[in-house]
């Protein structure tokens, strides 16, 4: 049985993740809360997803605790910890957005949105945001199969040996499909009523748990420690 949150503790989670980005709470407590939130894709089953942005995240913090104090000895260094700072700062709220979204449906999400009694004009470019990166994805996919067929940046690391062509044949078709699968997600979702007016029915039924409760607050604890500090 894996562990199910509710939509409006995951989208409390990814709020609290970027004001995390906001204050810096710290090295310490920003590798706790996002520890907490890696530790709810291995509940939810996604445990590859976990590992990956484990290795990821726990990585970039290796390289600021171990290069970044060294900074100045030469100028690969520098360009090393310049990286690894910025994508580590940013990668607790692609983790929480990560697990959010590949955990939660449109219906479910729909749903705790208008529990939360938002307009419409913001629950429908949700729903679409929701399918989009998986379509954009699965595009992603057909493209890469086509050019291995071909025998265009073919094999594990094609993309970095062959940037021209990955521009040319990923980057571009990718840029000029997305509008399309914008346009075409915003008229499904119009034509299955989600703009209509008056009050909805949904067969997905949300209940808060106490998990729903506790797990959050056990991840808002380094914010509140970095504000209480700071008074």
């Amino acid at each position: 049985m894996t562990f199910r949150m509710d939509p409006r503790a995951k989208l409390y989670l990814l709020l609290l993740a970027n004001l995390m980005l906001l204050f810096h709470v710290g090295t310490g407590a920003e590798a706790a809360a996002t520890a907490l939130c890696l530790l709810l894709f291995f509940l939810s089953g996604k445990a590859r997803a976990g590992v990956r942005l484990s290795v990821l995240y726990f990585g970039l913090l290796a390289v600021d605790l171990f290069v970044v104090p060294r900074v100045g000895e030469s100028v690969l260094l520098n360009l090393l910890s310049l990286v690894s700072v910025g994508v580590r700062m940013m990668l607790p709220c692609i983790i929480t957005g990560a697990y959010a979204f590949s955990t939660t449906t449109v219906g479910e999400l729909t749903a705790a949105l208008r529990r939360m009694h938002l307009p419409e004009s913001i629950i429908i470019p949700c729903a679409v945001v929701v399918r989009f990166f998986p379509t954009v994805g699965e595009d992603y996919r057909h493209i890469r199969a086509a050019m291995a067929l071909r025998g265009i940046a073919a094999g594990r690391g094609a993309l970095l040996r062959h940037p021209v062509q990955s521009l040319e044949y990923i980057l571009m078709p990718l840029l000029m499909n997305s509008n399309n699968v914008a346009q075409d997600l915003s008229a499904a979702a119009l034509t299955k009523g989600i703009g209509l007016p008056g009050r909805h029915t949904c067969m997905t039924e949300l209940r808060l748990t106490a998990w729903d409760f506790l797990y959050p607050a056990l991840c808002t604890l380094p914010l509140l420690w970095k504000v209480v500090t700071l008074l």
